[in-house]
């Protein structure tokens, strides 16, 4: 597609880095707009971008017909694609030329993407003249952590793992991410683990790699009582306790680990349940997986939910598990079982460890270790552990790492960052020394 020369014209020559930045958020699946079983805090941060005065799109995978129903809060939406008979797999190409339209009425200052769908724009970036920034999550580097958490501590698992994992980085890397790589002016990170691996293996620049922690608003998560009325609704005893995990049923390994510690659960603790919260391409698979453990009644699977009742579902924990890998950013889920004070199991192979003090504020394993994660949950369900005292704990670490305005703060500065890192602008310090010069 040819661009207005206009456009190019304007924007030939570098430019001061601006005060107000009108940013383009994109991602197939944006959290928390609106969607049933969607669950997240990406959306936080657009408002709160809004909130400092910055212009903020979001393009993503949606009814537009839904679009005039959406709280804006100062963030411009567009929704494109669902309900038009058109699939998933077009929106790239949906994305790409609605963003040109409104880049040609007002030019982007950054595209933030939080999956790999802009990479179609970032391919134009000299032409559009515009910064790109790239969630780690828009590599593939999560397909390596899932395959290091199912390993075990044995000489042929520790030998295969090596293969696979080797074979997987030079699958995914010589695929699509050595060239989204090369387009990045900067990768948002939330861990170091994250930060090391693009340095180490990917060979990314580590002055390009922000370590930017998204946060939630742990206002809107403020404990809550368990709920008589959905106990009753999901047929859960009054006295049984409650294991509750969230999933998206994409990785069968994973959620067969939780389902054979579990088994040993309910053989000692027969009103115990597993709640899992979710639906997925693997659902039929996972419940027969059930079935076949003689679980029945024990395990209850809720399917999607709306996002706003996911706080009343994980209320009903007494432990909260996540031993998904998979994602290489933190789980919001399991941010907001924090928050309300749970138990948490997570893995240790997951960005949470870097976040978790095993045994303080929370508890890390390796997903494949059945043995370990029931122990665990008995230890809680018999009263070994001092379950209140973690919980408090967990819930100040969240609430005083995940501060909305820190975040804000982190992000721009990572967004300026890749600006500068782009050539397209100059940096604060032409401000300074004009300054200098006029005084």
């Amino acid at each position: 597609m040819a661009y207005p020369w206009h456009i190019l014209k304007m924007f030939g020559s570098r430019r001061d880095l601006p005060s107000h930045l009108n940013i383009c958020m994109i991602a197939a699946h944006f959290p928390a707009l609106g969607r049933t079983g969607e669950h997240g805090f990406i959306w936080p941060l657009a408002r709160g971008l809004s909130r400092s005065g910055h212009s903020v799109t979001v393009l993503s995978w949606g009814d537009p017909e839904i679009q005039k129903d959406l709280p804006s809060d100062g963030v411009e939406v567009h929704l494109l694609g669902e309900g038009r008979g058109l699939s998933i797999g077009e929106f790239p190409t949906l994305a790409r030329r609605k963003f040109l339209n409104l880049h040609e009425l007002r030019p982007f200052d950054v595209v933030h993407s939080l999956d790999s769908t802009a990479l179609l724009l970032a391919e134009m970036k000299k032409q559009l003249r515009t910064a790109f920034a790239f969630d780690v999550e828009a590599t593939q580097m999560s397909q390596i952590f899932s395959i290091l958490g199912m390993s075990q501590e044995t000489l042929p698992s520790l030998f295969s793992t090596g293969i696979n994992v080797a074979y997987k980085f030079l699958t995914t890397f010589l695929g699509q991410d050595r060239k989204l790589l090369k387009y990045a002016d900067g990768v948002f990170v939330t861990s170091p683990a994250q930060r090391l691996a693009l340095e180490r293996y990917y060979l990314y620049p580590e002055m390009k790699t922000h370590l930017v922690p998204y946060g939630i608003e742990i206002g809107d998560l403020s404990p809550r009582e368990k709920s008589d009325e959905l106990k009753k609704k999901l047929n859960l005893p009054d006295n049984g306790q409650v294991v509750v995990t969230v999933s998206d049923m994409n990785e069968l390994e994973e959620m067969k680990s939780l389902l054979r510690a579990f088994e040993r659960v309910a053989i000692k603790k027969p009103s115990a349940r597993l709640l899992v919260v979710g639906n997925g391409p693997l659902f039929k698979s996972i419940e027969f997986e059930a079935l076949s453990l003689a679980l029945g009644s024990r395990v209850v699977f809720t399917g999607p939910i709306p996002s706003p009742l996911l706080s009343e579902y994980i209320s009903l924990a007494d432990v909260f598990v996540s031993l998904s890998a998979r994602s290489s950013g933190f789980e919001p889920s399991l941010l907001e079982a924090m928050a309300q004070k749970k138990v948490i199991i997570g893995s240790e192979v997951s960005p949470i460890s870097a976040l978790v003090e095993d045994g303080e504020d929370g508890f890390l394993i390796r997903p494949a270790d059945v043995s370990s994660l029931s122990d665990l949950i008995l230890q809680v369900f018999n009263g070994e552990l001092d379950h209140s005292a973690i919980g408090e704990r967990a819930r100040s670490k969240v609430t005083k790492l995940f501060d909305n305005e820190r975040m804000v703060k982190q992000t721009l500065s990572a967004y300026r960052a890749a600006m500068h890192a782009s050539g397209f602008f100059r940096g604060h310090e032409t401000h300074q020394r004009r300054a200098a010069q006029i005084g």
